[in-house]
This record gives C-alpha cells, structure tokens and sequence, in this order.
C-alpha cells in the first residue's frame, strides 16, 4: 500500500512539474473617467454605486439657472437676427420691384434711377452684414446646446458605476473626477510572469483560465505581453482575453492561469 501511495505522489509531481500556475486579477478593457467640464452645483445624481447603466442614460444634471439665462439670450439673439434678414430682404425686393416699374415708365429721370440703385446697395450690405450675424447667433446657439450636454451628464458607454464622488449640493469644479464606469462585458486577466518562463508564452497561445470564486473554468487567448511598470521586480505583464459566458464575473476577482 505504501508503495502505491508513493508512485503515486511521484507521478502527480511529474504532472504538476510540467504545469505552472500563475495568480492574476480580472480587470476591465474599457473604464470610462467622467469629469466636470464647468463649475456649478449638483442638482440631480441618477445612479448610485453598483448600478449598471447603458449607452446615453442620465448620470447626474447640474444647476442651469446662469446657463439658462444664456441660452435665452443667444436664442433672442438668433430670432433677432433672423428677423433682421427678413426685414432687409423684403425691403430689397419691394426695391427691385419698385425699379422695375420706374424702368417702364417712358419718361423716367435717371438721378432718380441712380438714386435708387444707391439705395439698392446700401440694403445688400445691410442684408449681408445681418446673415453674418445669423450665422455668429446660430455657432453661439450650438455651443450652447453643447453645454447644456455637459450640464445633463450622460453615459458614454454601457457599464457599471464603481466611483461615485458627487452627491446633490455638491460644487464641481472643471476637471473633477465625478463618476467612473467600468465596462463589465470587455473583461481581461492581468496576470505578471517572471522573466524565466517568459521564452515559453506569446501572443495568440491558448492557455486554460480559471475563477476559483464561482468555479469557472474556460480556455484563454494571450492578447499582450507588456513591460511591468516596475522594473526591479523583474516581471513581464501579460493579459489574456476569454469567453465570460453567462457569468458574473467582475474586475477585481481572482483568477488562475496555467501555463503547460
């Protein structure tokens, strides 16, 4: 009996010396950082830690009384100048109407034609100057549009709220980290390997995965192999992509690697 336990052991060692187990961390491919990009105060926070959000969903809304009192004005200014344009235009058009008829008359005084072709002018450079002002009100009006859509903060992306730094009441200022969302489908395994073995992986090799914590096993593919950010470990970064299936699997959990 105890040689058979004996040959035993000796044969799983043999096993277990061709295979090396390596621990790394599920992370995320895709984690979204959004900041403020204007001071002002919360008004509305739509989500809360751990909720999961899709592409467009509102996040948070900032006050917008000042900015309100903007759009107002540039929208005043924009109808203003709109009507500028039409009022210059008509006034053209009853002119050239009006020289039309004067051409016809037989007996007409050409000091008086001059005059109105003067006229003619003057009203074109009017009508000009107010279609320049159109089109300054409506870049005004868009940008304007932009930053109401910086005031009602949507997702850019689907995944869920890991971060959440704001609360109603809360000032912001330009920069502020505010919410941060982690794309929990695009999921990796970011595992560290000694120089020593680095020789016997590279990209595209199928290596087996495994996530102890909800016991799943799958078949991985080496996406990258990159620099560890510290030097004097002496590592090699590696990350592996894999099928998540129907799972729950989330950044931060434990992970296995095998490498035969």
């Amino acid at each position: 009996m105890k040689k058979l336990l004996i040959v035993t052991f000796l044969l799983i060692g043999v096993v277990n010396a061709g295979e090396i187990v390596l621990t790394g961390t599920v992370v995320s491919d895709g984690q979204k950082m959004i900041g403020s990009r204007y001071m002002g105060y919360i008004k509305k926070v739509f989500v809360k830690i751990g909720d999961k959000v899709k592409r467009e969903d509102n996040l948070y809304e900032m006050e917008s009384a000042e900015f309100d009192i903007m759009k107002s004005q540039t929208d005043l200014m924009l109808e203003q100048s709109k009507i500028i344009v039409e009022f210059w235009r008509t006034k053209l058009k009853n002119l050239n109407k009006k020289k039309d008829r004067f051409k016809k008359n037989k007996n007409f005084s050409m000091p008086d034609f001059d005059d109105m072709e003067a006229q003619a002018d003057n009203i074109t450079s009017m009508l000009a100057a107010a279609q320049i002002m159109v089109e300054q009100a409506s870049i005004k009006a868009k940008q304007m549009a932009t930053v109401f859509n910086y005031l009602k903060m949507k997702a850019p992306s689907d995944g869920v709220v890991v971060k959440r730094n704001i609360k109603v009441g809360d000032m912001v200022m330009p920069g502020m980290l505010t919410i941060m969302l982690v794309d929990t489908e695009n999921l990796e395994i970011s595992v560290s390997v000694s120089e020593s073995i680095i020789s016997q992986v590279k990209v595209g090799m199928r290596i087996p995965v495994e996530i102890p914590s909800i016991e799943y096993k799958t078949i991985g593919v080496i996406k990258a192999i990159v620099p560890d950010a510290n030097p004097m470990t002496h590592k090699i970064g590696m990350r592996i992509i894999f099928d998540r299936g129907n799972k729950n699997i989330f950044p931060g959990m434990y992970a296995k690697v095998k490498l035969k």
